[in-house]
């Protein structure tokens, strides 16, 4: 079956997926990069010292470079952009010198260590993801920044450290009382609105081989017959079905009512949880809709949505835990800012 028979013109299937149709189109190549201006903000080339360790633009600028193109591409215009730029750079500026404090903190445990074996492997894994395996790019990348393969293992290990330390505070917040569960779920009920929707499965047969309209009727009769006697909609799609999702059963996922055109959905979203539509004649072929679950329109019960609230709160504390740990951090430390 050709996606486009089945959706509305503003969605299209693509690799398995719904995707927009703009995917269809090339998209434009990438612009030139624009000067990030850093070198006029931090004319000596030092952006900050965080326990004596020294920050510099070309630190910032190694950081942020990934970004800059999508920066660009959704800024409104060159201000927009530059404000954002300059954010950016603050906040890459900022996590630079958390890092050190954060490394600093992890040493003052002296039980504390990284195994050599840990540091040696993430090298190894850095030439191989980074540099295909080929040693002598990774000893020229080494050059390109004047570091030698000892500063460089430094790095990696404080790598290690950043993601070990904050991922020990993202623990930290793993557990919600059900009372906050429900004050969360009271307070933005709202925001657990849904639309009406089917997990739709779908046999459709081809128009081909000169087939006319009777001729698929009598085919999805055959389906509807099996079905009477209790044989299951997608052992059946597995069976017959000519359509793209045959080996899957028929199955097509939870669809709303808007992703569908009114062939399809006026016919479907008349179905309680269970049922099958009458054969549904079109150019292409015939189509059998079975809605093999339902969701009605309105708010979600708690029960249903009580995993993704409880994802939130999760998040939030260990945002704030977080927070109140690099504050401390900060407020211990040395740290002067050009």
């Amino acid at each position: 079956m050709t996606p486009h028979r089945l959706f509305r013109p503003s969605v299209t299937l693509g690799v398995g997926v719904l995707t927009l149709a703009t995917t269809l189109f090339a998209q434009p190549s990438a612009p030139t990069l624009p000067q990030d201006n850093l070198n006029m903000r931090f004319q000596n080339g030092i952006a900050a010292v965080a326990e004596g360790k020294i920050i510099t633009v070309d630190d910032i600028r190694r950081e942020i470079a990934p970004m800059v193109p999508e920066l660009q591409r959704n800024a409104r215009n060159e201000r927009d952009f530059n404000q954002r730029l300059e954010a950016l750079q603050d906040d890459t500026i900022q996590q630079l010198i958390d890092r050190v404090l954060i490394v600093k903190d992890f040493y003052s445990d002296e039980k504390r260590r990284i195994p050599s074996s840990y540091v040696d492997n993430a090298v190894d894994e850095n030439v191989i993801n980074q540099f295909e395996g080929d040693r002598s790019k990774f000893l020229a990348f080494l050059r390109s920044r004047g570091l030698t393969l000892r500063e460089y293992r430094r790095e990696v290990e404080e790598d290690i450290i950043y993601n070990y330390m904050r991922g020990q505070k993202r623990k930290s917040a793993t557990i919600v009382s059900p009372v906050k569960v429900q004050e969360f779920y009271e307070e933005n009920k709202q925001e657990f609105y849904q639309e009406d929707s089917v997990k739709l499965r779908l046999i459709q047969f081809q128009r081909k081989d000169g087939r006319t309209d009777r001729d698929l009727i009598a085919l999805a009769a055959r389906v509807q017959a099996r079905m009477d006697v209790g044989q299951k909609f997608d052992d059946i799609a597995k069976e017959v079905s000519e359509d793209s999702r045959r080996s899957r059963g028929g199955d097509w996922g939870w669809l709303d009512r808007s992703g569908l055109k009114p062939e399809f959905s006026d016919p479907l979203f008349e179905l309680a949880e269970g049922e099958t539509t009458h054969p549904i004649i079109l150019p292409e072929g015939v189509f059998l809709l079975h809605a093999e679950e339902r969701k009605y329109a309105g708010i979600q019960a708690i029960d249903g949505v009580r995993e993704q609230i409880e994802r939130i709160l999760i998040s939030r504390e260990a945002r704030r835990a977080q927070e109140a740990w690099l504050e401390r951090l900060r407020r211990n430390s040395y740290v002067k800012l050009y």
